[in-house]
Order: C-alpha cells, then structure tokens, then sequence
C-alpha cells in the first residue's frame, strides 16, 4: 500500500529536504570585502552530508511499507539528520559571526533555515499514520 497518507508525508519531507540544495541558508558580509557571500549546503561538506541524508532516507523509507518497524526507524534516523542539520547550520553561522574580523551584514537566507523544521514535521506526521497502521493492525488481528 504505497498510497498510505504517511508515503505523502515521506515524500513532502523528501522534497524539501531536497530543496536545501536549491536555496541559501545565510547571507553575510565578509569584513573588508565588498561582495555579499552565502553559507548553502552546497559549499560545506557536513552540511551537503546531512541534506543528502535527509532526503535519500525518507524516499528509501516509502518503499518499505511492509515492514513497518523499519520504515519507523529509518523516519528517526531522518529526524536526527534534520536536528543535526539545524545544529551543524547553527555553528556555521556563529563560528562567522565569531571570525576575526567578523561578518557584517548578517540575516538569514528564508526558506532554507525553516526546511529542516517543516521536514522535521512531515516526518512526525509520517510516524503518527504508522503507529495508526499498527493500530489497525493489531485491531484486525485481534478479530481473528
């Protein structure tokens, strides 16, 4: 049953993860430089890792609705990616803010900064129709 409510919610979250690596996350200005830069998920290693993750695990996860207590787990795994997303972004932008001399001009890039949270919120929906499909599960079978 591919078409269950929580393969949408894996698929949404799926796709914005994916647009981490479409929008930038931070707009600075280097002291001295005349030039604004971006922190993107494309420029840092860690965060490029996290986002891949982020978006492969929930697309992996639709296909495995037979066996749900692994789709479950691997939902978790992507939580943790995103919470690890938002950490790692975090202390990018402060070690900027940090720097000698540091970054002028500093605000956040929206969207990118909200996507790891509205992913996070996918994913609890897509766990929450999983435990309703236990539920179910173990109602049926009850029955039997």
């Amino acid at each position: 049953m591919i078409q269950r409510v929580q393969s949408i919610w894996l698929f949404v979250a799926a796709f914005l993860s994916g647009a981490l690596f479409i929008f930038p996350l931070y707009h600075y200005t280097a002291a001295g430089a005349s030039t604004a830069s971006l922190l993107s998920t494309r420029n840092e290693y860690m965060l490029l890792l996290l986002a891949s993750l982020m978006t492969v695990v929930p697309m992996v996860s639709i296909f495995l609705f037979k066996n749900r207590k692994q789709q479950k787990g691997m939902i978790w795994v992507s939580i943790l990616a995103s919470l690890g997303f938002v950490t790692v972004m975090l202390m990018k932008i402060q070690n900027l803010k940090n720097a000698m001399p540091p970054a002028t001009n500093d605000n956040f890039a929206l969207p990118g900064p909200i996507i790891p949270i509205a992913a996070i919120v996918f994913l609890l929906l897509a766990l929450k129709g999983i435990r309703e499909d236990d539920a179910l599960i173990k109602s049926v079978d009850r029955l039997r």
